[in-house]
């Protein structure tokens, strides 16, 4: 055996067996056998053609639409014309999209009488509200089943050792030490250590901790990892057992890979997810850009006038579950917007998405109507002043409020200076009121906005 694939052998993920007396091969429990079951099939069907792929999908939506048409009241009335078994994408992509305030005020309309019973337990869930408007919607053992798969999916295409320390900043846990990862990870395989910290500890704190802890992986939200890695080279301080920084819940900024870089010489891995419908897309093992996940859910980027978007067009983010038969929802509005990519050379069908934006109240609205998705790299800020954090809102069309943290206030010339670059990256010499804070805190949901409009929305 060569060294290199002995080196391969040994980073193997180890099924955790549920037999006495055998180790290996494993022999999982009836969970763990059924999320192997579904990973064989994500192996394969991954390297299917585009094609091959919608077909699969456009057999899987006539089933849960034959589904919805009979079991769920908004879709008796919606798709009573529709002939379901002789469904093409013509006829589907000619259905009314549902808006998100449609699912808020017609949860009781969108259940279904009867889920089948294979599909497992229902269960009610509720979304963030990070856009002011938090969803109920119902989920099955089954649709929890393909999250699980796909959280895995993820680790083995980030190929990640399961016998390092996991450590995880976020929300709604508590500082702890753990035996293993967790679930799903625990289902399957045996894994290392893992250790967590609520994301709303002191960044210091955090940094000093992760010190502490000296994991081999971290996950945790975009915003956070940039405020970690931003304090590590201020402070001069290094993680030299972090392989792979992780993030997720919010729109990368442009800056933060190469900021991880620089603080701690690795890459970051980041998912696309929403709580309503599960992974959406996840990160190439490649590439920066991600691969949506076709075999949960059809995605469509749509331009204002509700056409397809090409590669390199940016439209409004559609979603389709596929196995969500408790709470179908067909063509869902998520609120996001996303840029469509090229197909990927890594050899995968999945369709790519070469960029998340986020929600419209992301982008900024100049004067003369046109609107972009605005970036503040760090170093705009650095290179004026010690900024440690910032969040810009536009509360009127010709003005900015800038909140910023820092041990002083900005001079007179610092503003001048920051509200000339600020012009020059947005496009419009605004206004700007600065508000210098101790803390900015984060959403109820944990989420950091650095951008947000306070504009209507004019369509």
């Amino acid at each position: 055996m060569s060294a290199s694939r002995g080196e391969a052998a040994l980073s193997e993920p180890e099924v955790r067996s549920a037999v006495a007396g055998i180790g290996w091969p494993g022999i999982p429990n009836d969970p763990g056998a059924h999320l192997a079951a579904l990973l064989f099939q994500l192996e394969r069907s991954q390297w299917l053609s585009p094609e091959w792929l919608r077909e699969r999908q456009l057999g899987q939506l006539r089933a849960l639409l034959r589904h919805a048409k009979a079991t769920v009241p908004f879709y008796e009335g919606s798709l009573r014309e529709t002939d379901v078994d002789r469904l093409d994408w013509a006829a589907f992509q000619a259905l009314p999209t549902l808006p998100r305030k449609g699912l808020q005020a017609g949860f009781e309309a969108l259940k279904s009488r009867g889920p089948p019973p294979g599909h497992g337990r229902v269960a009610q869930g509720q979304s963030s509200g990070s856009t002011g408007m938090p969803v109920r919607f119902l989920q099955t053992e089954a649709t929890q089943l393909f999250w699980n798969a796909l959280t895995l999916r993820e680790h083995l295409w980030q190929q990640r050792d399961f016998s390092g320390k996991l450590a995880a900043i976020r929300i709604k846990v508590e500082e702890g030490h753990h035996p293993d990862w967790g679930l799903p990870a625990t289902a399957l395989f045996r894994t290392g250590p893992g250790a967590t910290l609520n994301v709303r500890t002191d960044i210091e704190r955090q940094l000093d901790w992760l010190v502490r802890e000296a994991p081999d992986y971290l996950i945790t939200h975009a915003s956070n990892l940039h405020a970690l890695a931003e304090s590590s080279l201020r402070r001069g301080i290094r993680l030299p057992r972090l392989r792979q920084a992780r993030t997720y819940s919010e729109a990368l900024r442009p800056d933060l890979r190469e900021m991880v870089r620089a603080a701690w010489g690795v890459e970051v891995a980041d998912g696309y997810s929403c709580e309503e419908a599960g992974y959406i897309a996840l990160q190439c093992p490649r590439h920066d850009h991600y691969h949506v996940q076709s075999e949960n859910l059809l995605v469509e980027i749509l331009d204002e006038a509700g056409r397809p978007c090409g590669p390199g067009e940016t439209g409004r983010v559609v979603l389709t579950p596929l196995h969500n038969f408790a709470m179908p929802l067909i063509r869902y509005e998520l609120g996001d917007y996303a840029e469509v990519g090229a197909p990927c050379d890594c050899g995968r069908g999945l369709p790519v998405l070469a960029r998340i934006h986020g929600r419209r109240r992301n982008m900024i609205a100049l004067p003369d109507g046109r609107r972009h998705w605005p970036s503040f790299p760090s170093a705009l800020w650095l290179s004026v002043a010690a900024i440690r954090q910032f969040r810009v809102v536009q509360t009127m069309p010709g003005s900015l409020e800038v909140t910023y943290v820092m041990d002083r206030q900005l001079t007179g010339a610092e503003q001048k200076k920051l509200e000339e670059a600020l012009a020059g990256r947005l496009g419009h010499a605004f206004q700007v009121v600065w508000n210098r804070v101790d803390f900015i805190e984060r959403s109820p949901n944990a989420k950091f906005e650095d951008f947000v409009s306070l504009l209507p929305v004019v369509d």
